[in-house]
């Protein structure tokens, strides 16, 4: 068995790269393989330039968008789901983790008003729907809203 100093390439399997415009006799000289006149020989067609046609980008204006780089995401987490958990304990974030019911504790959490709710917790979370604030204080609950701006948070 060879030495790995010994190794070499598979026969065949390294070839050199086309030296293009490096005279006729190479077999790419004269046009160096662009072909005759134009925009495309002289290297200067834009990337999804369509020939002055309506771009495929500006016709369809669907496919284009708008990032609110301002836009927080909150993992939500419906009251029916919180049914489970034993009526008088206090649900956080870490709770809810705990429960499988978020991936991270580090997540945001809103809770939303889906479902049927009739235990009385006090739940703390970053946002409420007006439904599950409702609802939870219906049910004799609190809520509790984690972070600044819980004048917003709670709608």
């Amino acid at each position: 068995m060879p030495g790995l100093h010994q190794l070499k390439p598979a026969k065949n399997s390294k070839k050199n790269r086309k030296r293009i415009g490096r005279g006729n006799a190479s077999g790419t000289g004269t046009y160096s393989g662009r072909g005759l006149k134009g925009q495309k020989q002289r290297g200067s067609v834009p990337f999804l330039f369509e020939g002055g046609q309506l771009p495929l980008i500006k016709r369809l204006p669907h496919m284009r968008g708008f990032n609110n780089i301002f836009r927080v995401e909150s993992t939500p987490v419906n009251l029916g789901s919180l049914e489970g958990f034993r009526a008088g304990s206090n649900i956080d974030p870490e709770k809810l983790f705990e429960a499988g019911l978020i991936n991270k504790k580090s997540d945001r959490v809103k809770i939303l008003g889906d479902g049927e709710f009739s235990k009385k917790l006090n739940v703390t979370a970053h946002a409420f729907s007006k439904s599950a604030k409702e609802k939870i204080e219906a049910a004799g609950g609190s809520v509790t809203v984690l972070g600044a701006g819980t004048e917003e948070a709670a709608e």
